[in-house]
């Protein structure tokens, strides 16, 4: 499917893994931080399409803030959103051969599934489901810091993953057959 959008600095992703997914409620990283919708999305490093769509979108990004942020040149050693899951988190499966992008909101996204009906059960998007994300990248000056940083759309799920928070289901933590007879029982 095309991505018809003439924007240079927004990107529709191909299928990712969510994870640190805070969409239903904005959360505060920091005490003074202000709260913003925000997830990590997981791109396969084989998912070259993406990645080239990514790195395209904040070059976009870098030539639109070399005049509106950056005073007239692209500076040396700034900060951007696509990392190295290997690199960067190496002690983590769910990032294992694969990029990594943040990307935050102060507006909620919007979230859909499959069938593009929106998805208002906190339940049903989780960390560790797939699916896509609309994203617009930007450049920033902030308290000395200069980069590029990645806004957060909308997203859609398309299929569910294992969650990665560490936490298995009811049904499988008491997947055994356990039986208490009443004279057992005393409270």
């Amino acid at each position: 499917m095309a991505d018809n959008n003439t924007n240079a600095t927004k990107v529709i992703t191909g299928l990712v893994r969510f994870s640190y997914a805070h969409v239903f409620k904005p959360v505060s990283v920091g005490e003074t931080d202000e709260p913003k919708y925000s997830v990590s999305l997981i791109i396969p490093k084989s998912d070259t399409a993406t990645i080239k769509k990514i790195e395209a979108a904040v070059n976009a990004a870098k030539e639109q803030g070399k005049t509106s942020k950056w005073g007239g040149k692209i500076p040396g050693g700034l900060k951007t959103p696509l990392r190295d899951g290997d690199e960067e988190r190496p002690d983590d499966e769910a990032y294992a051969d694969s990029y990594f992008v943040n990307c935050s909101s102060m507006q909620k996204p919007g979230i859909i599934d499959a069938a593009k009906k929106a998805i208002t059960d906190e339940e049903e998007f989780y960390s560790g489901c797939y699916g896509r994300a609309s994203l617009n990248f930007f450049a920033y000056n902030a308290s000395g810091n200069k980069g590029v940083a990645a806004g957060l759309n909308n997203l859609q799920k398309i299929k569910d993953g294992d969650p990665l928070s560490g936490r298995q289901s009811a049904e499988a933590d008491f997947n055994d057959d356990f039986d208490v007879e009443d004279d057992d029982v005393d409270f």
